[in-house]
């Protein structure tokens, strides 16, 4: 009788200290385990932060290069030689690269004469005073990008070359004056290619 009293308790007793530890053990594996599951769902959202921001790095040089291609391939369909061209005749101190220049900063010069109305006035707007406010355009920036100009120069030149006739055409709008447009070409000329040397006065 006295151990069938004894043994049940024993029986007992290790089915009681046993069900904890085995549940602890489960326990740790569980909470291990969702911690690893949390580490690798912090993990995942950086590594597609960091892919999300390298274009938007690098977006704007491209912008940047796709915009220079676009001005460079514009503006020499239209201009009558290249400057970056093999076998250029008009080089510096050459005869030709006068004669470009001089033919250049003139047909600006005569192109306020005719926006000013000094020569062939008339009380109309005319062929001549048109031909003045885009002589700049016309005359100017083509014969200046036909000499052996520096890679600055002509990419200053390239610009005015789309730049000028957006200003032409939008300043009508506000006020109707030959003048008035030929002078902001002319503003509009000698910043920008003052600008775009700049740089390259620096490393001489």
């Amino acid at each position: 009788m006295w151990f069938c009293l004894v043994s049940p308790p024993q029986c007992v007793l290790s089915s009681i200290h046993l069900a904890p530890i085995s549940s602890l053990s489960h326990g740790r594996r569980r909470s291990a385990a969702s911690l690893r599951i949390c580490a690798t769902a912090d993990e995942a959202p950086q590594e597609e932060v960091q892919t999300e921001e390298s274009p938007s790095s690098s977006s704007p040089s491209a912008l940047g290069k796709d915009l220079k291609k676009v001005v460079n391939k514009t503006a020499a369909t239209f201009a009558p030689r290249a400057s970056t061209a093999s076998k250029n005749p008009a080089l510096p101190g050459t005869t030709l690269y006068k004669v470009f220049e001089v033919q250049g900063y003139a047909s600006m010069l005569a192109g306020g004469v005719l926006s000013f109305n000094l020569l062939f006035p008339s009380t109309q707007p005319d062929l001549w005073r048109l031909m003045g406010m885009w002589s700049i355009w016309m005359f100017t920036i083509p014969s200046l990008r036909a000499r052996d100009c520096p890679p600055k120069e002509k990419e200053a030149l390239n610009y005015l070359f789309l730049l000028i006739p957006l200003l032409n055409v939008a300043i009508p709008f506000f006020c109707k004056s030959f003048p008035l447009v030929w002078s902001a070409d002319t503003l509009a000329f000698f910043a920008i290619l003052d600008g775009w040397k700049e740089p390259s006065r620096g490393f001489d």
